[in-house]
């Protein structure tokens, strides 16, 4: 990194000041650190109104109202789906869905949002873009904390309440005049967590009593995070000042928006519905101005994991992502909670290792419960959700490269070939696989490995290596023991050869013995195939030939067949060419 010439030394820190300088946070005695997460909030999407303001290419209507059928279907119950008066698109969109409310596009228990800010002539143009709509949130905003007061809006605290006030008066004034609509009010001190307490309440508790809210008619007091500026727990003291001290409390939606900008807005979420927020305000993915919005995929898969009843419908992530890159037009991290690419995906051998054992209780705790694996309490290693249950598949979880070890290569190979290795076996494949992924630099996929162990394992049983069987046979004689008759070659010569033994390879070890070629088979175990061709059988042979140990595959129809290829692999695997 080239240092700036003009700031030698270290950074500048003394140039910022830390939170308990800029705004008081109250905070005497707390209940939220002791509170737990039991139920979900309910969960507002912006994407169409905060999310789409940050995008270089705003949507148009076709893909907002791709955005917005998928929140529905996602399950979504408030929807905030516009800035009407900031733009004409934004407008279009509102009237767009205004004109689709008699074929069902909005369903009833669907509200949509729209925002405004302190203006009359911008709230009446939003009010002029709810004609139509049966129900709707009018979501009135203004910045509050003395910075903004004092260097955007010129104006003091009495100044900005009388703003408010006669914004207010003005939207109960629109919506009165709609008998048949369903408008209930929303309000965003902006800059909330930099303003002083008090002045919030003063806000919000006066237009809880303009607006006449009720139990059930409440308002929504959404206080938001506009810029971070401090820890999550601080966040939850604010809010939790809010929670305690709010008139009419069973009258109001308490809600937060949090940003990103400290990359901690998932946790102030969290914290925020400990300390008593009912609402999030945020976007699928996090997109959003700046470092965006907070996530309510994650926030909801968080619940999820907990046990908790998310109360949305992420059965396919993939297909939300798709929707949500295609509108958005920005790519979700492949590192991304959940939804990337690789969440689920191990590469390191101790990971591969600890999540290939644990598929494996897992399938055998459910299958010894009697019930389907789909239903069986989750507890794998390393992945704190079944990938099932986000719709997608295990060919992702375990991948191989130079950093993978002996159980992810036997975790693919079963899976993708069936070729379940013998524990003893795993570090010698692991090695072969290694010294290729450490040349290449890249990953070994499925069929990578399958054309490796095959080359490795497989040929050199098949007649691929220096000692090779022309033709061979097996009988039992009238004793019980098992002779072995074969034309065998070893380099350049070919001759018959014939062995006894008490099973049929101790006779192919005593056949080659008396070719000069010493063997003792040391282990050996043998399984049906369970993917690939019907019937056929794999066999794997530990064997030390003179003072060399090595192991050998076999594959085919023939389980004895299968079995001789696994010892004259091994033989090939230590045999001078």
């Amino acid at each position: 990194m080239i240092r700036n010439p003009q700031r030698p030394g270290p950074m500048p820190y003394h140039r910022y000041r830390p939170f308990q300088d800029r705004v008081h946070v109250p905070a005497s005695a707390r209940d939220w650190p002791a509170a737990r997460l039991e139920r979900a909030p309910l969960w507002v999407p912006v994407d169409l109104r905060d999310g789409n303001q940050a995008l270089a290419e705003p949507m148009d209507t076709d893909r907002k109202h791709r955005f917005f059928e998928l929140l529905v279907r996602t399950g979504f119950k408030e929807i905030e789906v516009g800035y009407p008066s900031a733009s004409r698109a934004d407008f279009d969109f509102v009237r767009h869905l205004a004109g689709l409310v008699a074929g069902g596009a909005v369903p009833e228990d669907v509200t949509p949002v729209v925002f405004t800010p302190a203006r009359p002539e911008l709230i009446a143009r939003t009010f002029e873009a709810l004609d139509g709509l049966p129900r709707a949130v009018v979501h009135l905003y203004i910045a509050t904390s003395p910075v903004w007061r004092e260097t955007v809006l010129g104006r003091d605290r009495a100044e900005v309440r009388r703003t408010v006030h006669e914004a207010a008066t003005l939207m109960a004034r629109l919506a009165e005049a709609r008998p048949g609509a369903d408008i209930r009010f929303q309000f965003s001190p902006e800059t909330f967590n930099l303003t002083e307490p008090d002045y919030v309440l003063e806000l919000c508790d006066g237009l809880t009593a303009l607006w006449d809210a009720s139990p059930d008619r409440p308002v929504t007091h959404n206080m938001p995070a506009t810029v971070e500026i401090s820890t999550p727990n601080v966040y939850a003291d604010q809010i939790e000042y809010m929670h305690r001290h709010l008139a009419r409390r069973d009258s109001v939606i308490l809600s937060v928006h949090p940003h990103n900008d400290r990359g901690t807005g998932v946790a102030c979420a969290e914290l925020a519905v400990l300390a008593g927020a009912q609402r999030v305000e945020g976007c699928l993915f996090g997109n959003g101005e700046r470092t965006g919005n907070v996530d309510l995929v994650t926030l909801a898969l968080n619940l999820f994991a907990q046990g908790v009843d998310p109360m949305l419908d992420l059965s396919d992530i993939d297909a939300v992502r798709d929707v949500v890159e295609y509108c958005n037009r920005i790519p979700v991290h492949p590192r991304h909670p959940y939804a990337g690419d690789l969440v689920h995906t191990a590469f390191s051998g101790t990971h591969q290792d600890a999540i290939s054992k644990g598929l494996a209780r897992h399938a055998k705790d459910a299958a010894e419960a009697g019930i389907p694996p789909e239903l069986a309490p989750w507890n794998v290693p390393y992945l704190p959700l079944d990938p099932a249950d986000l719709g997608r598949g295990y060919e992702a979880v375990i991948r191989v490269n130079s950093q993978s070890g002996k159980g992810g290569v036997a975790h693919l190979l079963r899976t993708h070939h069936g070729l379940d290795l013998p524990d003893r076996m795993r570090p010698d494949v692991s090695r072969t696989v290694q010294a290729v992924t450490d040349d290449s630099g890249g990953e070994a996929t499925p069929e990578d490995l399958r054309a490796l162990f095959h080359a490795a394992y497989l040929e050199p049983g098949r007649g691929a290596g220096p000692v090779a069987l022309e033709s061979w046979s097996t009988d039992r004689d009238t004793a019980g023991g098992h002779r072995f008759t074969c034309v065998l070659r070893v380099g350049d010569r070919t001759a018959p050869a014939e062995g006894r033994g008490n099973g049929p390879l101790s006779a192919l070890a005593d056949a080659l013995a008396r070719a000069e070629v010493p063997v003792d088979v040391l282990d050996f175990t043998e399984h049906a195939v369970t993917t690939g061709s019907a019937g056929e059988a794999a066999a794997y042979a530990e064997c030390r030939v003179g003072d060399r140990t090595a192991w050998g595959a076999g594959l085919d129809t023939s389980v004895l067949t299968a079995s001789v290829q696994a010892v004259l692999s091994a033989v090939n695997r230590t045999y001078p060419a």
